[in-house]
This record gives structure tokens, C-alpha cells and sequence, in this order.
């Protein structure tokens, strides 16, 4: 169903709630006729949703299909229930269920839509095959998301049992089984509303369309359910009407779930500060629901002042797990800085310096000669054969002797020295504050590379043409960039004169073989 008839088929549906809520409540046709508008609508409603339910599940396949097939039972369960407690009262004329079957089918209902509500989060977490496609997790643990849970449950629990659960749960002590599925009921809604709103914090499906009206509905069923069980709590035997309209709404916003379109992800920062307001806004209504209580004197029992304090550690647990997992956040977050700034100026392959960092000490190096005298030496080096061995053994094998170079090289100089890949077959070395003469480097280089390399149990002979550039002294206006040029001028100069030799920038006649 498209956005735009959804929006029209629930403002109509909407429309239709209020007025028969409105039209019972009012027991304006008289209580007997209001208490049969009252079953039959919301019968007609369970009934509606099943159809709904059952129709979109066949039209779909894997997640959809069962997190639907789960919501068809529990409308079924429903629709039973209604059915028994309407057959009650039309042929017994009994207001209230006669057969346990009607709260037992009452009591699966929450159970069977929170089947529905783990199916939708356990699709969330396999919908993507490839860890790429995963949605990013936010860095927090199970355990942080159970507390949320009991954060909201204990403060919520706090509310009700000040308000009416006290009452609720007495009559439940002393009257035994039968009094179980009038509490068990709404607390069932109740939990489930809990975990929709946990497993909406780290799963995207569960904050779609659909699952939004399941939560209404389950709040729905929640609050006519406690003032149901609290009336019957007080001794009443015939529950007013209006105390129905959560009950009357619950199977409407079910058939709006069954119908509404499924959006795509959407994560937004509100989302963000939903996470982290959310398990603390009912912590905040209650406490000042016993605050104002407290001004006005009234007294608490030991029940309600233990699980007040328990609601507090929770919180406070929750918020130590929460700084380390934010210090753990701010290592990862270092960590990968540190990573990212190797790979931004090292090699992937050999794991040497590249152009950009040689660059980049060249540039220092040659500043540091307007105040230091000290004279640097750069070498542009290009292996010779190398293509050959890339199209008869392959790239793997090539790329292993790019390695054997990178490590020949780096035995060739000092540690404060740099060596640095440039491209393909291509390296550079940068000495800075060398005494000797350049040449000697180069030579130095030469022997090292012409040691054969063993690979895979075969040998491979390469060589290298070396161009040279010697920075003596300070050269305003002398950039990297020119004395890479200088040096790779050098080097193209050495392979025209025959390869495996060292050219130094402007002194070709001193090239050695």
C-alpha cells in the first residue's frame, strides 16, 4: 500500500475509533447495547487484522513473511478470545469471561507479537550477508541495552505499583490463579513495549511504520488492562465502558500495522539523541511523580522505596558501561587515526615510505639547510628486469621481489634514512647529513641488488639504473619537487648509458659500471 492511500485509510480508521469510543463510553445507547459495540468492534477489528496479516504475509517472503505469520496468531488468539467472552455474554448474559479460554488467549497475545517483534530484529541482523553491508552498530553492549530495559521497566514499575499495581497485586495474593492472567495481561503489553523500544535503539527495522503501531497497540492493550485489573482489584464486578477505549483501539492500530508501508533505513541524529533520552525520561516522570507525592505527604512502602533505589544503581551501572565503552570508542578511534596516517604515507606493499612522505622529509631537509650546514643526498633508483619477471612468473612473484628490494635497501642505510616506493619499480632514498661521497650510496645499492632473489624455490636476477642528486649546501628557491627531478633526470641518464649504473645530477662523466 502506497504512503498516500495509507494515510487515508488510517485517518478513516482513526475517525471510526473515536466515534465508537466516544459512542460506548457514553453508554449512550444504553450499557447492554454499549457493551455489545464494545466486544463486536473489537472483535471485528482482530478479525480485520488477521485477514490483513494473512494477505501481506503471502506476498512476501523471508523476514516479512515471518515476522507476519507470528502477528496472524496473534490476532487469531485475539479474535478467539473476543469470540469466547461475546458467546458469554449473549448466551450466559455475563459481562465478565466465564471459560479461562478468553484470558488465556488474552495472555498469548503480547507473547506471540513479541515472536514477531525478535523476528524482525534477528532479520535486521542477517539481512546482510557481507559485513560491509551491515548497518554500523553503535558501541554498546548487550548488557547496556538490558539495562535500558530494566532502567524503563523498574521506572515504569515504580509509577504503576504508586499509583494503582499495590492494590492489584494484593488482591492478586489473596485471591490466587484465577486473579494471574488479569496482572499477567497488561504486563505482558507492558513488556513488550519495553523490548520494542530497546531493539529499536539498535536496529533500524524496528523503528519502521509497522512496528510503530504494534507499540501503540500494545500500549493500548496496557492501559485498559491495568484499569481493568485494578477495578476488579477493588471488588468491581462490571468494568465501565470508556475504561475499554485501550482495548477498542488495540486491534484498530494492529490492522494499521498489518497495512502501513515498510520505509527504508533511515538513520538520523535524532535517532542518536532518542538513545540516549529515552531510558531516562520515565526514571525522570517518576521521580517526580514521587517528589510531588513526598510534598503533598504521602507515605511509601518499603516496595516502592527499594525499587526506587534499585531504578538508581541500574542507572548508575548503566553509566559506568557506558564511559568504557566511550573510552574504549576513543582507543579504537586512535588507534585507527594511527593506522591511517601509516597508510596515508607508507607503501601497502613493501611498507616503506612513498612519495608523499619522501616529499615531505625532502622539504624539511632542505629548509633545514638555510640554518644547518649539512648536505643531503637523494637517490632516484629504477629496477632493471623487473617487468620481466611481472609478465613470466606473474604479479604475486613480482611483488615479491619489490619486497626483497625494499628490505635490500633499507640495509643499505641508516635508520633516520628514508627509503620510499614512488610507483611500480620505482624507489627513492633520502640521506640526510651524509660525509662520504654520493657515489659510494649508489654503489652500495647496486651490490645489494644484485644479489640474485629466491622466490618460490627459483632465482631472479635483477639490477638497478641509480640517478643521484647532491644538495652541498642551501639553494634558495630549491623545492623537492626539483631535486626529484634532478634525480630522476640523473637515473634516465644512467639507463641510456647502459643500466646498472649510478649517475650523479650535472657529473655524468664520473658514471661507474
Amino acid at each position: 500500500m502506497t504512503a498516500k492511500r495509507f494515510s487515508v485509510v488510517a485517518a478513516a480508521a482513526t475517525t471510526v475509533l473515536v466515534a465508537v469510543v466516544a459512542l460506548v463510553g457514553t453508554d449512550a445507547l444504553g450499557r447492554e447495547a454499549s457493551l455489545v459495540i464494545d466486544k463486536v468492534f473489537q472483535f471485528t477489528g482482530s478479525a480485520a487484522a488477521v485477514v490483513a496479516f494473512s494477505r501481506t504475509a503471502r506476498h512476501r517472503a523471508g523476514v516479512a513473511r515471518r515476522w507476519r505469520s507470528w502477528m496472524v496468531a496473534a490476532t487469531g488468539s485475539l479474535a478467539v478470545g473476543l469470540a469466547v467472552w461475546i458467546w458469554g455474554q449473549v448466551f450466559f448474559g455475563v459481562w465478565l469471561p466465564t471459560s479461562m479460554l478468553s484470558p488465556v488467549c488474552f495472555v498469548l497475545v503480547p507473547l506471540l507479537v513479541l515472536g514477531a517483534v525478535l523476528a524482525v530484529a534477528r532479520g535486521d541482523d542477517h539481512d546482510h550477508a557481507h559485513p560491509a553491508d551491515r548497518p554500523v552498530r553503535r558501541p554498546r553492549g548487550r548488557a547496556v541495552l538490558v539495562l535500558d530495559g530494566l532502567v524503563v521497566a523498574g521506572s515504569v514499575f515504580v509509577l504503576t505499583w504508586v499509583s494503582a499495581l499495590e492494590s492489584v497485586v494484593r488482591e492478586w495474593a489473596s485471591s490466587g490463579p484465577a486473579f494471574t492472567p488479569v496482572v499477567v495481561h497488561p504486563a505482558g503489553y507492558l513488556v513488550l513495549v519495553v523490548v520494542l523500544l530497546v531493539l529499536s535503539w539498535n536496529h533500524d527495522s524496528v523503528r519502521r511504520l509497522p512496528m510503530l503501531f504494534i507499540a501503540l497497540g500494545g500500549l493500548a492493550q496496557s492501559a485498559s488492562g491495568w484499569v481493568f485489573a485494578y477495578l476488579i482489584s477493588q471488588g468491581a464486578t462490571a468494568v465501565p465502558t470508556i475504561a475499554d477505549a485501550g482495548f477498542l483501539a488495540g486491534p484498530v492500530l494492529f490492522l494499521l500495522a498489518a497495512l502501513a508501508p515498510v520505509r527504508g533505513r533511515r538513520s538520523s541524529a535524532a535517532g542518536e539523541t532518542l538513545y540516549l533520552l529515552v531510558p531516562y525520561l520515565p526514571l525522570v516522570v517518576t521521580g517526580l511523580f514521587i517528589a510531588f507525592g513526598t510534598a503533598s505527604g504521602v507515605r511509601f512502602d518499603p516496595v516502592e522505596i527499594y525499587a526506587g533505589l534499585a531504578v538508581v544503581l541500574l542507572v548508575i551501572v548503566r553509566q559506568l558501561l557506558t564511559m568504557i565503552d566511550n573510552v574504549r570508542l576513543v582507543e579504537q578511534l586512535s588507534h585507527s587515526r594511527e593506522q591511517l596516517r601509516h597508510l596515508a604515507f607508507h607503501d601497502s606493499l613493501t611498507g616503506v615510505a612513498n612519495r608523499a612522505l619522501l616529499r615531505d622529509r625532502l622539504t624539511a631537509a632542505l629548509a633545514r639547510q638555510d640554518r644547518v650546514d649539512q648536505r643531503l643526498v637523494l637517490l632516484f633508483i629504477d629496477v632493471d628486469g623487473f617487468k620481466k619477471i611481472n609478465d613470466d612468473f606473474g604479479h604475486a612473484e613480482g611483488d615479491a621481489v619489490l619486497r626483497n628490494v625494499a628490505e635490500r635497501l633499507l640495509g643499505c642505510v641508516r635508520p633516520e634514512d628514508v627509503v620510499a616506493r614512488l610507483g611500480g619499480d620505482e624507489f627513492g632514498v633520502l640521506v640526510d647529513g651524509h660525509r662520504g661521497a654520493a657515489e659510494q650510496i649508489g654503489e652500495r645499492v647496486l651490490a645489494a641488488l644484485r644479489v640474485p632473489h629466491r622466490i618460490g624455490g627459483r632465482e631472479h636476477r635483477v639490477c638497478a639504473s641509480i640517478g643521484v642528486c647532491e644538495q652541498t649546501a642551501y639553494e634558495p628557491g630549491c623545492s623537492a619537487d626539483d631535486v626529484l627531478g634532478r634525480a630522476d633526470a640523473a637515473m634516465y641518464s644512467a639507463k641510456r648509458l647502459g643500466k646498472g649504473m649510478v649517475v650523479v645530477h650535472e657529473t655524468p662523466e664520473v658514471a661507474r659500471r
